[in-house]
């Protein structure tokens, strides 16, 4: 049997959490989750996949800090999510047009605010919800709301009700699974957590890497083609 380094039962991803859930686990994931969703340097965290693990561990969580229910783990981690959206909020609306000035660097990639301006003008204010469920957007979306002004509370509204649903979402989809597939099958998913991530990652990016790579291409083809005679 091959052994895949980051597939195989106790590989690095497994090691890797495991050392996460008993070294401050909460704390960290609380930073990452706050990061993500309006400091520059979160864009490449992976959050869906890492929220989805977090609720299959939600109850070593819990007992790591102050043996509370996991529900006040999850509700912890909503609240970050609103804080680090409100801090992008509050940067877009300070900086405003000089983010565009601004020098690509490791913290800062100038055609991730371009993607994120551009799906706002397409879908307007709803873009602060629909961007929670989208790598790199939930990171961007935020910071061009306050750039453009939008009003405080039309941003606060989308900006909870994003949280909540999303958090929520991964969470719980990772508990109830973890807790519907022992019952069922006598087995925990944190034993198939590299494989799981890997999957969670993957559906996550291949639709943002399909309009980055394939409907470029497309509309170039189109432009390139002969006028009908």
């Amino acid at each position: 049997m091959i052994d895949i380094f980051l597939l195989n039962e106790g590989g690095f991803i497994q090691r890797f959490i495991d050392w996460i859930i008993h070294n401050g686990g909460l704390y960290v994931l609380l930073l990452i989750v706050f990061a993500e969703t309006g400091l520059f340097i979160g864009f490449f965290f992976p959050g869906d996949s890492l929220l989805f693990a977090a609720g299959i561990w939600v109850d070593d969580l819990a007992k790591e800090f102050f043996n509370v229910h996991w529900v006040v783990v999850m509700l912890l981690v909503i609240v970050a999510s609103i804080l680090g959206n409100m801090v992008g909020y509050w940067f877009g609306y300070k900086t405003g047009p000089l983010l565009y000035e601004r020098k690509d660097s490791w913290l800062f990639k100038k055609k991730h605010l371009v993607k994120a301006k551009s799906f706002y003008d397409k879908y307007g204010k709803p873009t602060i919800f629909f961007a929670k469920f989208l790598p790199f957007l939930r990171t961007f979306a935020p910071i061009v709301a306050g750039m453009v002004k939008m009003s405080k509370p039309v941003f606060m509204f989308y900006n909870i009700v994003g949280s909540l649903c999303w958090v929520s979402s991964m969470m719980l989809g990772g508990h109830l699974l973890n807790q519907w597939v022992k019952s069922q099958f006598g087995f925990e998913l944190k034993d198939h957590i590299e494989a799981i991530t890997v999957g969670i990652v993957l559906v996550t990016t291949l639709p943002v890497l399909y309009r980055i790579f394939f409907v470029k291409k497309n509309k170039s083809e189109t432009k390139t083609l002969p006028p009908d005679e």
